[in-house]
């Protein structure tokens, strides 16, 4: 598939064919691509989680969201739908791989002070990784939603994967084959922004 097309055809698919899992191949292409990602000081600070099989998803709504397969908590059925995705992904941040990078001698922030840095760019590198799980997704002809994981669930997401305290879950990908109940988000009704109302030529 043409780039222009991968990223024209790029939306958030939020109902998904249980009965279609991931092929393998496809599956490692995707995390391949995502560790393409750039990263600061080529740190490469990040992780994934891959869940697959039927009780690591279910682990996964459980710990994130307090519901179970027979009792969603959501009403408008976004969870129900979302449930069948056959494969999560979820990306971590590792801000300690920064700052242990840039603390070499090419680098020199031996202090290893956070406020050198203008944004925390391990979670800005892990989310140009979730954006080529996405785009990968795309071009296999799959459909994917990147969603984040309520704060107050990330001890429980943490606990039932034994992630270490180090790495920090920037949210969630879900990946599948779109399911025939899935449906355009009311938010596309805002409209997309035009280049003309956000991009400022030469000065503000």
């Amino acid at each position: 598939m043409e780039f222009a097309d991968v990223v024209r055809r790029r939306r958030m698919v939020r109902d998904y064919d249980p009965h279609r899992p991931v092929p393998a191949e496809i599956r490692e292409r995707l995390l391949e691509h995502a560790i393409r990602a750039p990263s600061a000081g080529f740190s490469q600070g990040w992780a994934f989680l891959v869940l697959e099989t039927p009780e690591e998803r279910d682990r996964f709504w459980t710990a994130t969201t307090g519901s179970t397969p027979d009792e969603p908590r959501t009403p408008d059925g976004w969870l129900t739908r979302m449930r069948r995705a056959p494969l999560l992904i979820v990306p971590m941040s590792d801000k300690s791989a920064y700052l242990e990078r840039y603390a070499e001698p090419d680098k020199g922030w031996t202090d290893r002070d956070e406020s050198r840095w203008p944004v925390p760019y391990w979670d800005v590198d892990a989310g140009m990784a979730a954006l080529l799980l996405l785009l990968t997704a795309v071009d296999e002809g799959l459909g994917a939603c990147f969603f984040g994981i309520p704060p107050e669930r990330i001890a429980a997401f943490r606990g039932a994967f034994g992630v270490p305290d180090r790495l920090r879950p920037v949210g969630c990908v879900s990946v599948g084959y779109p399911g025939d109940d899935d449906r355009r988000s009311p938010s596309l009704r805002r409209g997309r922004r035009t280049v003309e109302e956000v991009v400022h030529r030469g000065q503000w």
